[in-house]
């Protein structure tokens, strides 16, 4: 049977608060989802589904997560909520109580879902009012099963905590404890196309137990890049971004990095004379 290719779009840290209040008094978290969300259902071919993987509010409060849902309705596509340190699991599920993936187990926000012949599996990395991440012994229990369950299906493994080091000291300070136990079940499952996270606010890729990690741009803001030890905790406005992973039985997954913002183009190379001069 012929398997047609997938698209997925991945967005990450939204940053939502309610009715549009600027977070930290500069960024615009809501009107860039807005404007992420425009993109998303211009492209061509469109995306067959949208995964956000975390920080989806700034506080978890409920007010947040009423204004992001009311966005999120100009959405053209299926989309998957995941949870970030910035999140509060009981008030994600109250007010986004039609999702029902959202109950899949009765301790943490861990889903299993398809696209396609795509297998999604969603990670909740967050401990209540941390901000650095973990995986015990359930949460990794849990996905090394689903792995098991079907080994030969290719399948996107998401979280929101990186489980590498990025080198931006203060982010680093919040990262997943012990990477290491989610990469040894990553290594045995080669059907894992990636490993998707956020946190960061940059895009990242590094090798990862045989497969490749990659971290989602901020949806509004980016974490400052400053590789100094003892650079300082700052955000800036560099262009929003967001991550289409296509999926291909012939190739696997390749993963394309694209900008929010309105830009000029599309223009030929070519025109009936060859390249143009």
């Amino acid at each position: 049977m012929n398997q047609k290719p997938i698209l997925i779009a991945q967005i990450s840290d939204l940053h939502i608060k309610a009715q549009g209040k600027l977070s930290y008094r500069k960024v615009d978290t809501l009107g860039a989802l807005r404007q992420i969300i425009s993109r998303l259902n211009a492209l061509l071919p469109r995306p067959d589904a949208v995964v956000i993987t975390g920080d989806l509010v700034d506080f978890g409060h409920e007010e947040e997560y009423l204004t992001l849902k009311e966005a999120l309705q100009s959405l053209m596509l299926p989309y998957w909520l995941m949870v970030g340190n910035h999140d509060d699991r009981q008030m994600l599920r109250k007010v986004f109580a039609d999702r029902d993936y959202l109950f899949q187990h009765p301790d943490f926000i861990q889903w299993e879902g398809e696209c396609g012949p795509l297998r999604l599996l969603a990670l909740d990395s967050t401990i209540p009012q941390q901000s650095p991440g973990e995986l015990c012994e359930a949460r990794l229990a849990w996905l090394a099963n689903r792995l098991e369950a079907q080994p030969r299906r290719p399948t996107l493994v998401m979280l929101h905590h990186p489980p590498f080091i990025s080198g931006i000291a203060h982010m680093d300070r919040q990262r997943l404890h012990h990477p290491e136990r989610l990469a040894a079940v990553i290594a045995r499952h080669p059907q894992v196309e990636r490993v998707l996270c956020g946190h960061l606010h940059r895009s990242m890729q590094i090798a990862f137990a045989g497969t490749v990690a990659c971290s989602a741009p901020g949806a509004s803001h980016q974490v400052a890049l400053d590789l100094r030890p003892d650079g300082p905790a700052n955000f800036c406005l560099e262009p929003a971004g967001f991550l289409l992973h296509h999926w291909t039985p012939d190739q696997g997954t390749i993963t394309h990095q694209c900008v929010a913002d309105r830009f000029d183009g599309p223009y030929p190379f070519y025109d009936a004379n060859g390249l143009i001069d």
